[in-house]
């Protein structure tokens, strides 16, 4: 495995004195918003995470490699090559095999953060159930492997295109926990609040490592979702953005969308019927995501006496 791994000076110097290391996406780069937001938006993450006394490890596959951290000149490559192939659990031997570029998904982050002894990831959103699943079988690879794969994933949610209570049914049934910070409502991404709520709060970093280094010793094996709600100056309005949603969600049935291409399309949709103010929620909540993440990865650090087996 170590043979793909290929660690940015950074991220390797971090290793070697023992500094906490926070792993990032890069599809949320090449799929997830347009350029040149998305390249600012990466570069900002990084330095807030810098700033909370970690080390940012952004993830893609370059060259046959697993690029855990990367140059400004290949956050730039991502942010300008929307033929990136979206890359999860399925397709990692295919993208490292023919040497395509490839930005990961919230699975394969996980994957490729777990080889490279990365305990906490920060995102925007996880994927989870779409609605009409009953007939579509549409569930994101990324519940399966919360299900399988011990790292910690901070994020704002599920997005509101999604079924959110059959995505938290989902997560219960292979004994993922659900974290919320700060309140106990479940948040949808865009707003505070969906209207479920989460399994547990925790509301320090402290605590949130105490939980899930716990769950690891017991030889609880899987992820944690840390639901860390978007700041409340940038979220928005939940009757506006469910019948926004519904709108979008009409049209990429109309147009054929499905499969991988569905969330960047209503992504977008979105974006415009909301005249870029998604776009800028999308961007607050992902940057305190990195700060929560942060801050975590440095509790995960400093928490003495337990170890995931």
């Amino acid at each position: 495995m170590q043979q793909f791994l290929k660690f940015s000076p950074e991220v390797a110097a971090a290793r070697s004195a023992g500094k906490p290391v926070v792993a990032l996406e890069s599809t949320i780069i090449s799929h997830g918003m347009p350029y040149p937001q998305n390249v600012q938006m990466a570069q900002e993450v990084e330095q807030i995470i810098r700033d909370a006394g970690a080390v940012p490890a952004t993830i893609a596959i370059i060259d046959g490699k697993i690029c855990i951290g990367l140059a400004p000149e290949q956050l730039e490559l991502l942010g300008t090559s929307p033929d990136a192939m979206k890359v999860s659990r399925r397709d990692l031997p295919f993208v490292l095999a023919t040497r395509r570029l490839g930005a990961t998904t919230v699975a394969a982050t996980m994957i490729c953060a777990q080889l490279a002894g990365i305990e906490v990831f920060v995102t925007g959103g996880i994927g989870g159930v779409h609605r009409g699943a009953e007939t579509s079988f549409d569930i994101s690879a990324d519940l399966q492997e919360l299900a399988r794969t011990d790292v910690a994933v901070v994020c704002a949610g599920v997005k509101s295109i999604l079924d959110i209570g059959l995505t938290l049914e989902y997560l219960e049934t292979y004994g993922v926990p659900v974290v919320s910070v700060g309140q106990q409502a479940f948040p949808a991404f865009f707003t505070r609040d969906s209207g479920f709520a989460a399994d547990f709060q925790f509301d320090s970093a402290i605590e949130q490592a105490s939980f899930i280094q716990t769950k690891w010793q017991l030889g609880l094996h899987g992820g944690v979702v840390v639901a860390n709600p978007v700041p409340e100056a940038f979220a928005m309005q939940k009757e506006e953005i469910d019948r926004i949603t519904d709108q979008a969600l009409m049209e990429a049935d109309q147009r054929g969308v499905t499969g991988k291409a569905v969330t960047p399309f209503l992504l977008s949709r979105i974006k415009e019927l909301t005249q870029g103010r998604s776009l800028a929620t999308n961007i607050a909540l992902v940057k305190h995501n990195a700060l929560v993440g942060a801050q975590l990865a440095v509790a995960m650090r400093d928490l003495p006496g337990l170890k995931p087996l």
